[in-house]
């Protein structure tokens, strides 16, 4: 399987459409059309890390943090980060990054985390884009109905809510002339052809509309196929930073904390309150989400479990009233590598290996 394919199949769970402004992920070293027969997965790429893919042949290893976020001048041995990219480059290792796109999008960094700590009802915390839906219209012979209704379907085209290869078929004839030049599967030239033709038409989220497109129009027998593409204004879904939900049962800020703490698997925790307090409503943010204390507290949670918390923002937590516990950046977002490479491996088969790098990128340590 080559790279491409791969980044193909990641597109699909984390869109690159959901990469932040200000971020700087994506495909960052190597070639997309090399074949690849195992991926590393980590939080970050550090010289550990690359050490440890170079010993396992791996050919493509995928981050969360990016390996390139600002502008380097020079590669040379001389120091680290260029050792680093030297090694990467001359081993000929891919470098695949998904960052906010992965923290934002649904079965995310977020909803993991949400989902380990059994949170329910949960919704997004800061919204950041919202999916366009379009209704995909297409007219096609009889004799090809199904073939092309499952190219669309298949495709992703048709979801209604937990409802998949939703469609309306609506029976018609259609009329063309086929002029000089064509090639026209059915009729000849000059000649008006009138067909028995089904009007096909379904629902499709913009991130996958040109893929559902070139997918039907690989299958439609017409040289020239007549389809359209509406607009709509039916609400699509919301991808956004952080989740917010209600804990099963109340528990005071202590017990939670320690919950919170085993869950995580985390050496320590850092907790800003009063221990006592109960706990009902939690939000949650993978990684540095102090910027959503604000937003947190508004939306009426007891408690934001994040991490890198600084001092003056738990003292503005705390004069909002909302709690803080300070799960560490690195286990508020490791939790994500076991279900990647679950989806990974689910798509590409048993055909590449998928290891998760045992290199823990603490850059410190707590005494």
């Amino acid at each position: 399987m080559i790279i491409k394919e791969i980044l193909d199949i990641m597109e699909k769970i984390a869109p690159s459409k959901l990469i932040d402004k200000w971020d700087n992920c994506g495909f960052q070293i190597g070639n997309i059309n090399n074949n690849v027969k195992a991926i590393m997965l980590t939080l970050d790429v550090t010289e550990e890390v690359v050490q440890e893919a170079i010993r396992k042949n791996v050919g493509l290893i995928i981050s969360h943090h990016p390996i390139l976020f600002n502008p380097i001048s020079k590669i040379t041995l001389n120091d680290t980060k260029g050792k680093m990219l030297y090694d990467i480059i001359k081993h000929d290792i891919s470098v695949y990054s998904a960052h906010t796109n992965l923290d934002v999008c649904k079965d995310g960094v977020n909803d993991v985390l949400a989902n380990i700590l059994q949170l329910r009802n949960t919704r997004i915390l800061s919204k950041l884009y919202e999916e366009k839906l379009y209704k995909l219209v297409v007219f096609v012979p009889k004799t090809h109905v199904e073939k092309v209704r499952d190219a669309i379907t298949e495709s992703g085209g048709g979801w209604i809510g937990n409802y998949s290869h939703c469609t309306f078929n609506i029976d018609g004839f259609g009329t063309f002339m086929p002029r000089e030049g064509t090639n026209p599967f059915i009729g000849t030239e000059g000649k008006v052809e009138v067909v028995e033709e089904i009007r096909i038409e379904t629902i499709v989220p913009d991130n996958i509309l040109d893929k559902v497109v070139e997918n039907m129009l690989k299958i439609h027998p017409y040289e020239e196929v007549a389809y359209d593409i509406y607009p709509l204004n039916n609400k699509g879904y919301d991808y956004g930073y952080g989740r917010i939900g209600d804990l099963q049962n109340a528990a005071t800020l202590g017990s939670f904390a320690k919950y919170v703490k085993e869950k995580l698997d985390c050496k320590f925790i850092k907790v800003i309150g009063d221990v006592n307090k109960e706990i009902r409503k939690v939000a949650v943010c993978g990684g540095s989400g102090s910027d959503f204390i604000k937003i947190a507290s508004k939306k009426g949670a007891d408690v934001l479990v994040t991490g890198d918390i600084k001092y003056h923002e738990a003292q503005l937590a705390l004069s909002l009233g909302l709690s803080l516990i300070d799960a560490n950046h690195y286990d508020t977002e490791k939790v994500i590598l076991p279900c990647l490479k679950e989806y990974i491996q689910n798509e590409v088969g048993n055909s590449i290996d998928i290891y998760i790098s045992n290199f823990n990128s603490v850059p410190y340590e707590i005494f």
